[in-house]
Order: C-alpha cells, then structure tokens, then sequence
C-alpha cells in the first residue's frame, strides 16, 4: 500500500491589519480628499470668476447688461418693505426646515433603530387592522412637516392678501433675461445694486418663487405619498403616482433646499449683512444692529431647537398622540 501523505502544515493566523489612525471622525487620507476637493472648487471658481469677467468684456455683452440691469420693475401699487409679519415668517419657516432637514437625513441614514411610535387606533382615525408602526425619528419628521406645512399655508394667504406676492411672482417675461444680466454680475464678482427693501434683483424673484410655489409644494405632495396617511388601497390612484417616483423627487428637493439656504445665507452676509439682516428681523431700512442681534437670537433658538429634538424630549409630545415603546 502507499505510504500515507503527510498533513499539510496548518495555516498560519494572519493578523488582521491595524485600523487606520483616524483624525475626529476622519483617517488622514479622508482629510486629504476633503482637502484636495475644497482647493479643486477654490480653483474652479475662480475659472469661474475669470471666465466671465473675459466674456463680460464684449461689447454685446456690456450692451446686453445695460438693456437689462438686472431687475424688473414691480406692478403698480406694489408695496414697499416688509412687514412684521414676513420677520415671524422667516424665523418660523428658517426654525421648521432646519429640523426637517436634520431629522430627515436622520431617517435617511440611522442605523440603530430608536423608539417606536404607533398612532392611537380610535375614532376619528380608526383604521381596520393594527396601525402601522413607525419610528420615532420618522414621527418627528412628519411631525415638522406638518407644522411647515400650516406656517406655509398662513404665509401664501398673507402673501396675496398683503401685495407681497408682487415682489416674488413674476409678471413679465423680462424676468428671464434679467436673471440671466444679475447672474452674470454676480458670477463677475461685479455684483448687482441690493435693494431688498423695495425690489429684488430678478435672479433673487426667480429663486424665491421657485422656492415658495414649486420646491415647497412638491416637498409637500411628495413627503404626504411616502407617509402612512396616504391611502394604501387607492390602486389607479398608487398606478398613476407610485411612491418610487415620490421618493425620487423628495430626496432632490431637500437638497434643493440646502443649496438655497447656504446661497442666501452667503449672500445675505456678503452684500450688506447689517442693512440684510434689518429688512428680515428688524423690519426697517437701516444700518445697525438691530437686526443682528435679532437673528443672533433666533440662531441660539434654532440650536436649542435642534438639541432638544432627541427621544427623551421628543417621545412624551409623540405619547400624546399615540403610544411609544419598542
């Protein structure tokens, strides 16, 4: 008989390799690709920047910016300034999205699922069979919608009944090429004249009515399919919008509203933050600090705001609309 193979040797345990030494919540490598993409859109800006100031510089261009300015006028018996109303307004509105941004990207992301909340199944909103059962992140965030949703309403409503609507509805088709002559004098550093107080420049209408009658309504529309209101067994009506096509919208659009705030904040600051600040939280035109001290204020809400959403806060307001457990 042959003689038996000898057993191969056994594999020696290779040590796992050390984990990369981390920096916060970063490895020295993540750093660096942070660090190389802020300089690659430092450098792409001023490409940017130089760009058109080179293509400003012809003479059909410069005959272009002086046909169109860069704002169009406002419609008989448009007011001028904005009222209190608009300030509370703005603070409300800037208090909700934070926290539906914020609790959003929670649900987006969070992989250690909080505390449960299920909607008390008693009448008005009996429902055959147990109610559904969601998050606790998810209640807060439908939660904010809802109240986003009644500040917009009272804001449309006053907007129209006040005349305000006229400083944010376009009502000429000069709006477009007006738009296009305040882009390109901001994209050349050689920024349009600011007057908030009585008109905004076109490019700011076309932002704000975007904002106000498309980004919000489709928030909206898109975040009540996702939710458990919408009714399940309304077939032609799921055929016609399903919620996939909801959930590919509703993502875009809150990065919409990222993009716009971060815009307007910058632009709030860096064309004249002290008279800025004063139309939106002081309520008049002027230079001092009135209105910074306002929007300092209304910042140190929004924080408190933001660290109080958590369950310990958040799951005695919920009980009172349901039951939370696990």
């Amino acid at each position: 008989m042959p003689a038996e193979a000898p057993a191969a040797p056994a594999a020696s345990a290779q040590p796992s390799p050390p984990a990369p030494r981390r920096t916060g919540r970063f490895t020295g490598r993540q750093w660096l690709r942070a660090l190389a993409g802020a300089v690659g859109l430092v450098l792409l800006a001023a490409v940017v920047v130089l760009v058109t100031r080179w293509f400003v510089s012809f003479e059909a261009v410069r005959d272009f910016l002086v046909t169109y300015p860069g704002e169009t006028p406002l419609p008989e018996g448009a007011p001028v300034g904005l009222p209190a109303w608009l300030a509370w307004q703005h603070f409300f509105n800037m208090f909700l999205i934070v926290l539906i941004i914020r609790s959003g990207w929670q649900v987006r992301t969070q992989t250690r699922r909080p505390a449960m909340w299920v909607r008390n199944n008693t009448a008005p909103f009996k429902t055959k069979g147990a109610p559904k059962r969601i998050t606790l992140t998810l209640w807060s965030h439908f939660a904010f919608d809802a109240l986003w949703l009644l500040n917009g309403i009272i804001f449309v409503v006053l907007l129209f009944a006040t005349g305000q609507w006229m400083r944010v509805v376009p009502t000429s088709w000069d709006v477009f090429p007006n738009a296009a002559s305040a882009a390109l004098q901001y994209l050349s550093l050689d920024w349009p004249t600011e007057n908030g107080w009585v008109n905004y420049n076109s490019l700011q209408l076309l932002a704000y009515f975007t904002t106000i009658f498309i980004a919000a309504p489709l928030a909206a529309l898109t975040g009540i399919r996702m939710s458990g209101a919408w009714p399940a067994k309304a077939t032609r009506l799921n055929t016609l919008y399903p919620v996939e096509l909801a959930r590919a919208i509703h993502f875009p659009v809150m990065l919409y509203f990222v993009l716009f705030i971060f815009v307007h904040v910058v632009l709030v600051l860096s064309t004249g933050a002290l008279r800025n600040l004063n139309h939106m939280y002081g309520g008049q035109d002027a230079v001092n600090w009135t209105g910074f001290w306002i929007f300092a204020a209304s910042l140190i809400v929004v924080v408190g705001g933001v660290l109080a959403a958590r369950p310990l806060v958040l799951a005695p307001i919920a009980g009172l609309m349901g039951k939370v457990g696990r």
